[in-house]
């Protein structure tokens, strides 16, 4: 940590993900630590809807929570990674979440198509797999 006169202290996210994680960090948790130093842990925590406890934690390699739930929202909402959607084509993952997360309306036939897509075997959807970890 960096003591700079009349500023907060400034954190080196990187350096922390290196000295926990060594060569073995992966991508999005590069990703997230440099998101991390672009604004603030708490900024990056709003983002990806978790706690600035929480990504410390992953940032420290000591999360005992589900890692690959925070890597997916890591993705989701910091990298921008593009999924192929079955009716638009390439197109953000964000937008893709989006798209499953509307109710059904019946304002446009495209509409319609992209709710049944979402919900009937798209790989990307995360409906089925979230309606399935409810029941159980």
């Amino acid at each position: 940590m960096t003591i700079v006169p009349n500023a907060r202290p400034v954190t080196d996210y990187l350096a922390k993900v290196n000295t926990a994680w060594g060569d073995t960090a992966p991508d999005w948790v590069i990703a997230l630590a440099e998101a991390c130093s672009k604004d603030s842990q708490s900024a990056v925590a709003r983002r990806v809807g978790y706690s600035a406890p929480t990504i410390s934690a992953v940032l420290g390699n000591t999360y005992k929570g589900n890692m690959p739930k925070v890597e997916d929202a890591v993705r989701w909402q910091l990298i921008g990674e593009t999924v192929s959607c079955p009716i638009l084509g390439a197109i953000r993952k964000t937008e893709c979440r989006e798209w499953q997360d509307k109710p059904y309306a019946a304002t446009s036939s495209h509409r319609v198509a992209m709710y049944r897509a979402c919900r009937d075997g798209c790989p990307h959807s995360r409906i089925s797999t979230e309606t399935e970890e409810t029941a159980s």
